[in-house]
């Protein structure tokens, strides 16, 4: 069984047992955390689509981790006008393990 959750302004399609890294989360590594906004779960035809969430779904998952993510390096570059900038920014991430899917 798979679902869709929305958590960080994103959308994530998940299995149990499956490990993903969402947003920043504010919960303890070790906690379980519950994910109540799912759009869609099910499995071949046995699908069930949310208006926008499906009622009385919800994802069980365990924090794992909080670290942050590679580099990304941002350069902006003017042609013929001196103008140059560099960025570099790193993300923040809660890595977790999807331990449950209640299709509600």
């Amino acid at each position: 069984m798979y679902a869709v959750i929305k958590t960080g302004g994103k959308q994530y399609r998940v299995r149990e047992g499956q490990t993903l890294k969402v947003e920043t989360l504010n919960a303890e590594a070790g906690s379980t955390v519950d994910f109540d906004e799912v759009m869609l779960v099910g499995e071949g035809s046995d699908v069930k689509i949310g208006t926008p969430v499906v009622e009385g779904a919800k994802v069980s998952a365990e924090v794992l981790d909080h670290g942050r993510g590679k580099k990304v390096t941002i350069i902006k570059f003017r042609r013929r006008k001196d103008s140059r900038t560099k960025q570099g920014h790193r993300q923040n991430y809660t890595e977790v393990k999807i331990t449950g899917i209640n299709a509600g």
